[in-house]
């Protein structure tokens, strides 16, 4: 017995969504990680590299080269070989490249065992893995007090 050729098939055109759109999937359809993949997040790749000031992201994956005088994010991640350098105020930051400058993390600061923190480190919770270097000053905040966090710089009315 054999099988006939596999056919490819196509819907009709009439139920194709419009070239570049994306398919509509209803919010009870989606699977967990959905959360995950909807956050505003903004990854700089190898070989890139970003001046200025980076603002409405949740989620900040440096994997090239950052130079910013403040990014406030939910989450930053500099990845190996990725490099930081400035000014960045998150909730969470995981380093396993380098950030040189001033990091803030109202959660937790972990270093990986291939990164580096050279500058001022403020944070609530510290990691360092076996290998990973905070080269500079680091100050634990305490309690749930805003008095431990160095001053915000004055935003403008427009962000």
């Amino acid at each position: 017995m054999s099988r006939p050729p596999l056919q490819p098939t196509t819907p009709p055109a009439s139920s194709m969504p419009p070239a570049g759109a994306r398919p509509l999937t209803p919010p009870a359809t989606r699977p967990a990680d959905a959360a995950e993949s909807d956050r505003r997040t903004l990854v700089v790749g190898r070989g890139i590299s970003v001046q200025g000031t980076v603002t409405d992201c949740e989620r900040l994956v440096v994997v090239g080269t950052v130079d910013s005088t403040l990014i406030q994010a939910t989450e930053i991640e500099v990845a190996i070989g990725g490099m930081f350098k400035g000014g960045v105020e998150v909730e969470d930051a995981v380093i396993a490249g380098t950030i040189d400058g001033t990091v803030t993390a109202r959660g937790s600061l972990v270093v990986k065992s291939t990164g580096r923190v050279i500058g001022t480190a403020h944070c609530r919770r510290l990691q360092v893995e076996d290998g990973g270097q905070i080269t500079g000053q680091i100050q634990m905040m305490t309690g749930q007090s805003t008095s431990d966090l160095p001053p915000r710089p004055a935003m403008d009315a427009a962000s």
